[in-house]
Protein backbone atom coordinates (compact mmCIF):
# COMPACT_ATOMS: atom_id res chain seq x y z
CA UNK A 1 0.00 0.00 0.00
CA UNK A 2 3.43 2.23 0.19
CA UNK A 3 2.44 5.47 -1.91
CA UNK A 4 -0.94 4.44 -2.55
CA UNK A 5 -4.11 6.97 -2.25
CA UNK A 6 -5.48 5.30 0.88
CA UNK A 7 -8.35 8.49 1.36
CA UNK A 8 -10.08 10.18 -1.47
CA UNK A 9 -12.34 13.13 -1.29
CA UNK A 10 -13.90 14.77 -4.43
CA UNK A 11 -16.62 17.25 -4.11
CA UNK A 12 -17.95 15.92 -1.20
CA UNK A 13 -21.02 17.50 0.52
CA UNK A 14 -22.45 16.95 3.95
CA UNK A 15 -25.50 18.43 6.02
CA UNK A 16 -27.97 17.30 8.80
CA UNK A 17 -30.33 19.77 7.84
CA UNK A 18 -30.16 21.11 3.84
CA UNK A 19 -30.73 24.94 5.45
CA UNK A 20 -26.81 24.46 7.32
CA UNK A 21 -24.96 23.05 5.49
CA UNK A 22 -21.17 21.55 7.14
CA UNK A 23 -19.28 20.57 4.36
CA UNK A 24 -19.44 21.89 0.70
CA UNK A 25 -17.04 20.99 -2.22
CA UNK A 26 -14.36 19.40 0.31
CA UNK A 27 -11.26 18.14 -1.92
CA UNK A 28 -8.49 15.96 -0.47
CA UNK A 29 -6.57 13.04 -0.84
CA UNK A 30 -3.99 11.07 1.86
CA UNK A 31 -1.22 8.72 0.49
CA UNK A 32 -0.26 5.56 2.35
CA UNK A 33 2.20 6.51 5.24
CA UNK A 34 1.11 10.23 5.86
CA UNK A 35 1.17 11.87 9.19
CA UNK A 36 -1.75 14.43 8.59
CA UNK A 37 -3.13 16.97 10.87
CA UNK A 38 -6.75 18.41 10.79
CA UNK A 39 -6.57 21.59 11.27
CA UNK A 40 -10.09 23.21 12.26
CA UNK A 41 -12.43 25.84 13.01
CA UNK A 42 -15.59 26.09 15.63
CA UNK A 43 -18.33 24.28 13.88
CA UNK A 44 -16.17 23.71 11.12
CA UNK A 45 -17.05 19.46 11.00
CA UNK A 46 -14.04 17.98 12.22
CA UNK A 47 -15.48 14.97 13.78
CA UNK A 48 -17.97 14.70 10.88
CA UNK A 49 -15.11 14.12 8.40
CA UNK A 50 -13.47 11.59 10.96
CA UNK A 51 -17.01 9.97 10.40
CA UNK A 52 -16.90 9.91 7.02
CA UNK A 53 -13.82 8.32 6.88
CA UNK A 54 -14.83 5.76 9.21
CA UNK A 55 -18.71 5.24 7.70
CA UNK A 56 -20.65 6.65 10.58
CA UNK A 57 -22.32 8.99 8.50
CA UNK A 58 -23.36 8.12 5.26
CA UNK A 59 -25.67 10.87 4.62
CA UNK A 60 -23.73 12.63 1.80
CA UNK A 61 -22.96 13.51 -2.39
CA UNK A 62 -20.06 12.79 -4.50
CA UNK A 63 -17.19 10.86 -4.01
CA UNK A 64 -15.35 9.63 -0.83
CA UNK A 65 -13.11 6.50 -1.68
CA UNK A 66 -11.08 4.33 0.80
CA UNK A 67 -8.35 2.01 -0.60
CA UNK A 68 -10.15 -1.64 -1.07
CA UNK A 69 -9.56 -3.49 2.46
CA UNK A 70 -7.87 -0.54 4.42
CA UNK A 71 -8.91 -1.03 7.87
CA UNK A 72 -10.07 2.10 10.28
CA UNK A 73 -9.58 2.63 13.52
CA UNK A 74 -10.65 5.87 16.01
CA UNK A 75 -9.52 7.12 19.01
CA UNK A 76 -11.73 9.04 20.25
CA UNK A 77 -11.72 12.27 22.82
CA UNK A 78 -13.74 10.63 25.73
CA UNK A 79 -14.46 7.26 26.79
CA UNK A 80 -17.75 5.83 26.08
CA UNK A 81 -19.91 5.74 28.74
CA UNK A 82 -20.66 2.15 28.21
CA UNK A 83 -17.22 1.23 27.75
CA UNK A 84 -16.48 2.68 31.07
CA UNK A 85 -18.69 -0.40 33.10
CA UNK A 86 -16.26 -2.83 31.01
CA UNK A 87 -13.31 -4.07 32.86
CA UNK A 88 -9.99 -4.11 30.68
CA UNK A 89 -9.89 -7.27 29.24
CA UNK A 90 -13.78 -6.70 28.30
CA UNK A 91 -12.53 -3.59 26.77
CA UNK A 92 -10.22 -5.00 24.54
CA UNK A 93 -12.25 -7.92 23.69
CA UNK A 94 -14.95 -5.56 22.12
CA UNK A 95 -12.42 -3.85 19.87
CA UNK A 96 -10.51 -6.91 19.05
CA UNK A 97 -10.69 -7.74 15.31
CA UNK A 98 -10.85 -11.75 15.41
CA UNK A 99 -13.59 -12.04 17.88
CA UNK A 100 -12.41 -15.66 18.16
CA UNK A 101 -8.90 -15.58 18.58
CA UNK A 102 -7.24 -17.52 21.87
CA UNK A 103 -4.32 -15.40 22.39
CA UNK A 104 -6.11 -12.17 22.86
CA UNK A 105 -4.56 -11.72 26.32
CA UNK A 106 -0.85 -11.86 24.67
CA UNK A 107 -2.39 -9.27 22.18
CA UNK A 108 -3.78 -7.11 24.87
CA UNK A 109 -0.27 -7.20 26.65
CA UNK A 110 1.64 -6.09 24.06
CA UNK A 111 -0.93 -3.17 23.44
CA UNK A 112 -0.65 -2.01 27.02
CA UNK A 113 3.29 -1.79 26.78
CA UNK A 114 2.81 0.49 23.43
CA UNK A 115 1.06 2.38 25.48
CA UNK A 116 3.54 2.45 28.78
CA UNK A 117 0.21 1.08 30.79
CA UNK A 118 0.31 -1.53 33.53
CA UNK A 119 -3.86 -2.50 33.93
CA UNK A 120 -5.06 -5.28 35.43
CA UNK A 121 -7.57 -7.07 33.28
CA UNK A 122 -10.32 -7.16 35.82
CA UNK A 123 -10.10 -3.55 36.33
CA UNK A 124 -12.80 -1.63 35.63
CA UNK A 125 -12.18 1.45 33.28
CA UNK A 126 -13.85 3.67 34.91
CA UNK A 127 -11.61 3.40 38.40
CA UNK A 128 -8.93 4.52 35.44
CA UNK A 129 -7.70 8.40 36.07
CA UNK A 130 -8.43 10.22 32.64
CA UNK A 131 -4.93 10.38 31.42
CA UNK A 132 -4.55 6.75 31.81
CA UNK A 133 -8.53 6.42 30.12
CA UNK A 134 -6.69 8.20 27.38
CA UNK A 135 -4.11 5.60 26.89
CA UNK A 136 -6.87 2.96 26.53
CA UNK A 137 -8.24 4.76 24.02
CA UNK A 138 -5.47 4.70 22.24
CA UNK A 139 -4.70 1.20 22.64
CA UNK A 140 -8.72 -0.08 21.72
CA UNK A 141 -7.78 1.80 18.70
CA UNK A 142 -4.38 0.14 17.96
CA UNK A 143 -5.01 -3.17 19.14
CA UNK A 144 -6.98 -3.10 15.74
CA UNK A 145 -3.84 -2.77 13.78
CA UNK A 146 -5.54 -0.61 11.39
CA UNK A 147 -4.47 0.80 8.12
CA UNK A 148 -5.53 3.92 8.82
CA UNK A 149 -5.34 5.37 12.40
CA UNK A 150 -7.51 8.24 13.40
CA UNK A 151 -7.04 10.57 16.57
CA UNK A 152 -8.95 12.60 18.19
CA UNK A 153 -7.56 15.19 20.74
CA UNK A 154 -5.25 12.14 21.63
CA UNK A 155 -3.20 14.71 24.02
CA UNK A 156 -5.79 15.72 26.21
CA UNK A 157 -5.73 14.39 30.17
CA UNK A 158 -2.20 13.12 29.25
CA UNK A 159 0.98 13.94 31.37
CA UNK A 160 3.94 15.33 29.51
CA UNK A 161 5.86 12.08 29.60
CA UNK A 162 3.46 10.00 27.77
CA UNK A 163 2.73 12.85 25.51
CA UNK A 164 6.63 12.73 24.81
CA UNK A 165 6.00 8.74 25.10
CA UNK A 166 3.07 9.11 21.85
CA UNK A 167 5.30 11.43 20.01
CA UNK A 168 7.94 9.30 19.51
CA UNK A 169 5.97 6.21 18.58
CA UNK A 170 3.61 8.28 15.92
CA UNK A 171 7.32 9.17 14.27
CA UNK A 172 8.15 5.52 14.21
CA UNK A 173 4.76 4.61 13.27
CA UNK A 174 4.35 3.07 9.63
CA UNK A 175 1.12 3.42 8.48
CA UNK A 176 -1.35 6.56 7.99
CA UNK A 177 -2.41 8.51 10.78
CA UNK A 178 -5.33 11.55 10.79
CA UNK A 179 -4.53 13.57 14.27
CA UNK A 180 -7.42 16.31 15.36
CA UNK A 181 -5.22 18.38 17.81
CA UNK A 182 -5.06 21.45 18.95
CA UNK A 183 -1.62 20.78 21.09
CA UNK A 184 0.84 22.87 18.26
CA UNK A 185 3.86 21.47 19.45
CA UNK A 186 2.95 18.23 19.67
CA UNK A 187 1.15 18.65 16.30
CA UNK A 188 4.64 20.19 14.55
CA UNK A 189 6.56 17.16 15.46
CA UNK A 190 5.68 14.28 13.69
CA UNK A 191 2.65 15.60 11.20
CA UNK A 192 3.97 16.10 7.65
CA UNK A 193 0.86 18.64 6.34
CA UNK A 194 -2.39 20.40 7.44
CA UNK A 195 -6.16 19.88 5.82
CA UNK A 196 -7.46 22.71 6.83
CA UNK A 197 -11.00 22.74 7.50
CA UNK A 198 -13.04 26.68 6.95
CA UNK A 199 -16.07 26.91 8.79
CA UNK A 200 -17.12 29.84 6.59
CA UNK A 201 -16.88 28.46 3.55
CA UNK A 202 -17.11 24.95 4.20
CA UNK A 203 -14.04 24.12 2.16
CA UNK A 204 -10.62 22.32 2.80
CA UNK A 205 -6.89 23.34 1.85
CA UNK A 206 -3.82 21.55 2.01
CA UNK A 207 -0.72 23.08 3.47
CA UNK A 208 2.75 21.72 3.69
CA UNK A 209 4.20 23.73 6.50
CA UNK A 210 3.63 22.78 10.18
CA UNK A 211 0.88 24.48 12.57
CA UNK A 212 2.34 27.46 13.52
CA UNK A 213 3.42 28.59 10.36
CA UNK A 214 -0.47 27.49 8.50
CA UNK A 215 -2.25 29.91 11.23
CA UNK A 216 -0.22 33.24 10.05
CA UNK A 217 -0.28 31.93 6.24
CA UNK A 218 -4.08 31.78 6.57
CA UNK A 219 -4.22 35.18 8.67
CA UNK A 220 -2.01 36.50 5.47
CA UNK A 221 -4.38 34.96 2.99
CA UNK A 222 -7.39 36.72 4.77
CA UNK A 223 -6.08 40.31 5.25
CA UNK A 224 -4.95 39.93 1.25
CA UNK A 225 -8.16 38.23 0.11
CA UNK A 226 -10.34 41.21 2.30
CA UNK A 227 -8.19 44.17 0.50
CA UNK A 228 -8.82 42.82 -3.08
CA UNK A 229 -12.53 42.66 -2.57
CA UNK A 230 -12.60 46.10 -1.19
CA UNK A 231 -10.77 47.19 -4.02
CA UNK A 232 -12.97 44.65 -6.31
CA UNK A 233 -16.34 46.53 -4.72
CA UNK A 234 -15.20 50.00 -4.93
CA UNK A 235 -14.30 49.56 -8.92
CA UNK A 236 -17.53 47.87 -9.81
CA UNK A 237 -19.63 50.78 -7.46
CA UNK A 238 -17.73 54.08 -9.46
CA UNK A 239 -18.80 51.56 -12.48
CA UNK A 240 -22.24 51.46 -11.59
CA UNK A 241 -22.69 55.33 -10.69
CA UNK A 242 -20.90 56.18 -13.80
CA UNK A 243 -23.53 53.79 -16.01
CA UNK A 244 -26.47 55.15 -14.21
CA UNK A 245 -25.34 58.91 -15.04
CA UNK A 246 -24.53 57.70 -19.35
CA UNK A 247 -28.27 55.86 -19.15
CA UNK A 248 -29.92 59.14 -18.59
CA UNK A 249 -28.04 61.32 -21.09
CA UNK A 250 -27.69 60.82 -25.22
CA UNK A 251 -29.31 57.28 -26.30
CA UNK A 252 -25.93 56.67 -28.18
CA UNK A 253 -24.19 56.41 -24.58
CA UNK A 254 -26.75 53.54 -23.26
CA UNK A 255 -24.79 51.20 -24.82
CA UNK A 256 -21.67 52.46 -22.82
CA UNK A 257 -24.03 52.28 -20.03
CA UNK A 258 -24.81 48.42 -20.74
CA UNK A 259 -20.91 47.37 -21.26
CA UNK A 260 -20.06 49.43 -17.73
CA UNK A 261 -23.02 47.54 -15.70
CA UNK A 262 -21.60 44.32 -16.97
CA UNK A 263 -17.94 45.23 -16.46
CA UNK A 264 -18.89 45.81 -12.71
CA UNK A 265 -20.79 42.88 -12.37
CA UNK A 266 -17.77 40.84 -13.50
CA UNK A 267 -16.10 42.61 -10.80
CA UNK A 268 -18.74 41.81 -8.06
CA UNK A 269 -18.32 38.20 -9.65
CA UNK A 270 -14.74 38.09 -9.17
CA UNK A 271 -14.53 38.77 -5.09
CA UNK A 272 -13.74 35.81 -3.88
CA UNK A 273 -15.70 34.34 -1.10
CA UNK A 274 -12.90 34.57 1.51
CA UNK A 275 -12.26 32.69 4.89
CA UNK A 276 -12.97 34.52 8.33
CA UNK A 277 -11.16 34.48 10.94
CA UNK A 278 -12.36 31.75 13.47
CA UNK A 279 -14.72 33.50 16.07
CA UNK A 280 -12.65 33.48 19.87
CA UNK A 281 -14.58 34.38 23.34
CA UNK A 282 -14.90 37.60 24.54
CA UNK A 283 -12.25 38.69 27.26
CA UNK A 284 -13.97 38.56 30.64
CA UNK A 285 -13.43 39.02 34.55
CA UNK A 286 -14.29 36.49 37.06
CA UNK A 287 -16.35 37.56 39.85
CA UNK A 288 -15.49 37.23 43.43
CA UNK A 289 -16.92 36.12 46.16
CA UNK A 290 -17.08 38.63 48.90
CA UNK A 291 -16.54 38.39 52.81
CA UNK A 292 -13.67 35.32 52.27
CA UNK A 293 -11.19 35.03 54.82
CA UNK A 294 -7.68 35.00 54.79
CA UNK A 295 -7.19 30.93 54.85
CA UNK A 296 -9.36 29.41 52.21
CA UNK A 297 -8.34 25.64 52.32
CA UNK A 298 -5.86 23.52 53.97
CA UNK A 299 -3.96 20.54 52.85
CA UNK A 300 -2.28 17.95 55.76
CA UNK A 301 -1.83 14.63 53.84
CA UNK A 302 -2.21 13.57 50.01
CA UNK A 303 -3.19 10.12 48.89
CA UNK A 304 -0.71 9.27 46.21
CA UNK A 305 -1.12 6.04 43.66
CA UNK A 306 1.70 4.13 42.53
CA UNK A 307 1.48 0.77 40.52
CA UNK A 308 -1.62 0.44 41.98
CA UNK A 309 -0.33 0.88 45.56
CA UNK A 310 -1.70 3.65 47.84
CA UNK A 311 0.75 5.74 49.95
CA UNK A 312 0.43 8.37 52.49
CA UNK A 313 2.07 11.36 52.38
CA UNK A 314 2.22 14.21 55.55
CA UNK A 315 2.22 17.58 53.68
CA UNK A 316 1.42 20.97 54.93
CA UNK A 317 -0.24 23.82 52.49
CA UNK A 318 -2.25 26.46 52.66
CA UNK A 319 -4.26 28.22 50.17
CA UNK A 320 -4.74 31.65 51.20
CA UNK A 321 -6.22 34.42 49.14
CA UNK A 322 -4.64 35.58 45.99
CA UNK A 323 -2.75 32.31 46.31
CA UNK A 324 -2.26 29.97 42.52
CA UNK A 325 -1.47 26.76 43.28
CA UNK A 326 0.13 24.49 40.44
CA UNK A 327 -0.65 20.67 40.89
CA UNK A 328 1.12 18.12 38.98
CA UNK A 329 2.19 14.85 38.47
CA UNK A 330 2.19 11.94 36.03
CA UNK A 331 -0.85 9.89 34.95
CA UNK A 332 -2.71 8.18 37.81
CA UNK A 333 -0.94 9.22 40.50
CA UNK A 334 -4.11 10.71 42.29
CA UNK A 335 -4.24 14.36 41.06
CA UNK A 336 -8.25 14.41 40.53
CA UNK A 337 -8.44 12.39 43.12
CA UNK A 338 -7.25 15.22 45.44
CA UNK A 339 -9.95 17.50 43.73
CA UNK A 340 -12.35 15.39 44.60
CA UNK A 341 -11.54 14.88 48.07
CA UNK A 342 -11.08 19.03 48.55
CA UNK A 343 -14.82 19.63 46.27
CA UNK A 344 -16.89 16.90 48.55
CA UNK A 345 -14.99 17.74 51.56
CA UNK A 346 -15.24 14.28 53.13
CA UNK A 347 -11.76 13.90 54.32
CA UNK A 348 -10.07 15.37 57.45
CA UNK A 349 -7.37 16.22 56.31
CA UNK A 350 -8.69 18.57 53.95
CA UNK A 351 -10.11 21.62 55.29
CA UNK A 352 -11.81 24.09 53.26
CA UNK A 353 -12.76 27.47 55.01
CA UNK A 354 -16.94 26.70 55.63
CA UNK A 355 -18.81 30.00 53.83
CA UNK A 356 -15.90 29.70 50.50
CA UNK A 357 -17.72 28.63 47.53
CA UNK A 358 -15.51 26.60 45.26
CA UNK A 359 -15.74 26.30 41.30
CA UNK A 360 -14.92 23.07 39.67
CA UNK A 361 -13.82 22.59 36.28
CA UNK A 362 -13.67 18.47 35.99
CA UNK A 363 -12.19 16.72 33.34
CA UNK A 364 -15.19 14.78 31.94
CA UNK A 365 -17.65 17.56 32.54
CA UNK A 366 -19.88 15.21 34.57
CA UNK A 367 -20.86 17.96 37.37
CA UNK A 368 -22.63 19.42 35.03
CA UNK A 369 -26.19 18.26 34.49
CA UNK A 370 -26.26 16.91 30.80
CA UNK A 371 -30.16 16.31 30.52
CA UNK A 372 -29.96 19.95 31.38
CA UNK A 373 -30.83 22.96 28.58
CA UNK A 374 -27.71 25.30 28.52
CA UNK A 375 -30.40 27.64 29.15
CA UNK A 376 -31.48 26.31 32.25
CA UNK A 377 -27.76 25.75 33.49
CA UNK A 378 -26.81 29.37 33.14
CA UNK A 379 -30.22 30.49 34.60
CA UNK A 380 -29.59 28.40 37.47
CA UNK A 381 -26.44 29.48 37.90
CA UNK A 382 -27.17 33.68 37.42
CA UNK A 383 -30.22 33.94 39.10
CA UNK A 384 -33.93 34.74 39.07
CA UNK A 385 -32.90 38.64 39.15
CA UNK A 386 -30.43 38.76 36.42
CA UNK A 387 -32.35 40.30 33.66
CA UNK A 388 -32.63 38.02 30.73
CA UNK A 389 -30.89 40.09 28.05
CA UNK A 390 -28.01 40.19 30.56
CA UNK A 391 -27.89 36.64 30.49
CA UNK A 392 -27.80 35.89 26.46
CA UNK A 393 -25.55 39.11 26.33
CA UNK A 394 -22.65 37.19 28.54
CA UNK A 395 -23.44 33.98 27.14
CA UNK A 396 -22.81 35.42 23.52
CA UNK A 397 -19.48 36.21 25.12
CA UNK A 398 -18.45 32.54 24.92
CA UNK A 399 -20.16 32.08 21.48
CA UNK A 400 -23.38 30.55 22.91
CA UNK A 401 -26.37 31.57 20.50
CA UNK A 402 -29.87 31.02 20.73
CA UNK A 403 -29.93 27.85 19.32
CA UNK A 404 -27.05 26.47 21.65
CA UNK A 405 -28.94 27.84 24.32
CA UNK A 406 -32.31 25.18 23.58
CA UNK A 407 -29.93 22.42 23.66
CA UNK A 408 -29.33 19.41 26.03
CA UNK A 409 -25.93 20.24 27.68
CA UNK A 410 -25.19 16.32 26.85
CA UNK A 411 -25.65 16.66 22.93
CA UNK A 412 -22.87 19.48 22.93
CA UNK A 413 -19.38 18.74 21.69
CA UNK A 414 -17.08 18.32 24.27
CA UNK A 415 -15.01 21.96 23.64
CA UNK A 416 -18.74 24.14 23.86
CA UNK A 417 -19.34 22.09 26.84
CA UNK A 418 -16.10 23.58 27.96
CA UNK A 419 -17.30 27.10 27.01
CA UNK A 420 -21.09 26.90 28.91
CA UNK A 421 -18.72 25.63 32.06
CA UNK A 422 -16.45 29.00 31.88
CA UNK A 423 -19.59 31.30 31.02
CA UNK A 424 -21.37 29.18 34.23
CA UNK A 425 -18.03 30.41 36.14
CA UNK A 426 -18.70 34.31 35.24
CA UNK A 427 -21.81 34.43 37.19
CA UNK A 428 -21.17 32.06 40.14
CA UNK A 429 -18.46 34.46 42.32
CA UNK A 430 -16.38 31.64 43.65
CA UNK A 431 -13.95 31.79 46.25
CA UNK A 432 -11.79 29.07 44.78
CA UNK A 433 -11.46 27.65 41.42
CA UNK A 434 -10.13 24.56 40.74
CA UNK A 435 -9.16 23.41 37.40
CA UNK A 436 -8.55 19.69 35.79
CA UNK A 437 -7.36 20.20 32.62
CA UNK A 438 -9.48 22.80 31.52
CA UNK A 439 -7.78 23.41 28.11
CA UNK A 440 -9.16 20.05 26.90
CA UNK A 441 -11.00 20.16 23.94
CA UNK A 442 -10.70 23.85 23.42
CA UNK A 443 -9.77 25.66 20.62
CA UNK A 444 -6.39 27.12 20.60
CA UNK A 445 -7.55 30.89 19.96
CA UNK A 446 -9.84 30.75 22.92
CA UNK A 447 -7.13 29.53 25.51
CA UNK A 448 -5.05 32.97 25.77
CA UNK A 449 -8.48 34.64 26.41
CA UNK A 450 -9.27 31.89 29.55
CA UNK A 451 -6.06 32.02 30.55
CA UNK A 452 -5.53 35.83 31.13
CA UNK A 453 -8.93 35.61 33.45
CA UNK A 454 -7.71 33.08 35.64
CA UNK A 455 -4.29 35.16 35.83
CA UNK A 456 -6.47 38.17 37.04
CA UNK A 457 -8.22 35.61 39.51
CA UNK A 458 -7.62 37.28 42.81
CA UNK A 459 -8.43 34.54 45.26
CA UNK A 460 -7.41 31.03 45.49
CA UNK A 461 -7.20 28.85 42.63
CA UNK A 462 -5.55 25.29 42.17
CA UNK A 463 -5.01 23.90 38.55
CA UNK A 464 -4.07 20.94 36.90
CA UNK A 465 -2.62 21.13 33.44
CA UNK A 466 -0.04 19.63 31.11
CA UNK A 467 -0.15 22.48 28.22
CA UNK A 468 3.36 24.38 29.50
CA UNK A 469 2.26 27.29 26.97
CA UNK A 470 -1.21 28.06 29.51
CA UNK A 471 0.25 27.52 32.22
CA UNK A 472 2.93 30.08 31.85
CA UNK A 473 0.37 32.52 30.76
CA UNK A 474 -0.72 32.36 34.50
CA UNK A 475 0.97 33.62 37.98
CA UNK A 476 1.77 30.42 39.99
CA UNK A 477 2.58 30.51 43.40
CA UNK A 478 2.93 27.43 44.54
CA UNK A 479 3.56 24.39 43.31
CA UNK A 480 2.47 20.88 44.85
CA UNK A 481 3.70 17.59 42.59
CA UNK A 482 2.94 14.62 43.59
CA UNK A 483 5.26 12.78 42.21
Amino acid sequence: MANETVISFKWVEFNYDHRKPILEDVTFSVRAGSKITLMWQNWAGKSTIFKLINGSNQKLSWVINIAQNATIATGYQVMLPEDKELTVWEFFRKYHPDKTQFNIDRDIKEILDVVNLKAPLEKKISAFSGGQQARLLLAGALIQNPDILLLDEPTNNLDKEWIWHLTTFLQNYKKTVIVISHDAEFLNSFTDWVIYLDSHTKTTEQFVWDYNDVVEQIKRKIEKDNQANARLAKEAEAKKQQAEVFAHKWWKLRAVAKKMREAADEMEDDIVDTRKEDKTIREFKIPLQDDIGWVLLKIRSVHIIKNDELTVKDIEVDLRKDDHILLSGPNGIGKSTLLEKIVNGQEDWVQVTPWVKIWYYRQDFSNLDFSQTVYDCLRNAAGPDMEEQELRSVAAWFLINGEIMKSQIGVLSEWMKGLVAFCRLVFLKPGILILDEPTNHINFRHIPVIAQALDAFEWGMILVSHIDEFVWQIRIDQYLDLD
